[in-house]
């Protein structure tokens, strides 16, 4: 797999090598299951195992950022965002990442991007690839606080809508539960 990125050639394997240097051994671990468990899903739902497996690698590039760099990023690249996933690192890393991933990784694939863009936040009509990088990054095989994980675990491999029901359910209830 190669990139184009300003006349320069980065493949996967130079962008793990970068993710290795700026994300913590425990990030890089997570990232390195997000990637195998989206080939996964893609495998099992026809999509391009290719982009999913990407997509795992890349989408966290931006966590460890600080909220002001991340601001930095989004003011440079005149990205527009509610004020609320602004204030976020949590969310905000997410269309940071989609960013990074172009800007300094040379992936300009607009699949890989949005899937990047919306693994935390999800939306509406999501496309296969964006629901399979938000189910993966739920899933991979490092988590082990989410609530049922062995449950949605095995329901992303029978139907990833209902997965994608339960994620979200359990997220919410989470949120409520949260004072």
């Amino acid at each position: 797999i190669i990139f184009m990125r300003h006349e320069r050639y980065m493949d996967l394997i130079d962008i793990q090598k970068d993710l290795k240097k700026v994300l913590s051994a425990k990030r890089y671990r997570h990232s390195a299951g997000v990637a195998d468990s989206a080939r996964a899903l893609a495998d099992k739902y026809g999509a391009n195992a290719e982009k999913a497996y990407i997509a795992g690698w890349v989408h966290d590039c931006a966590k460890e950022l600080s909220l002001s760099e991340m601001h930095d990023i989004v003011n440079e690249h005149s990205l527009r965002l509610d004020k609320y996933v602004l204030s976020s690192k949590a969310l905000l890393h997410g269309p940071v990442g989609s960013i990074l991933c172009e800007t300094k990784y040379g992936i300009d694939d607009k699949d890989i991007k949005s899937a990047i863009f919306y693994h935390t936040t999800g939306r509406t009509n999501m496309t296969l690839l964006e629901k399979i990088v938000y189910i993966a990054d739920y899933i991979e095989p490092a988590r082990n606080k989410a609530p049922r994980l062995a449950e949605i675990r095995k329901i992303a491999f029978e139907n990833l809508d209902l997965c994608m029901y339960e994620i979200l359910h359990d997220t919410l209830e989470y949120l409520d539960d949260d004072p």
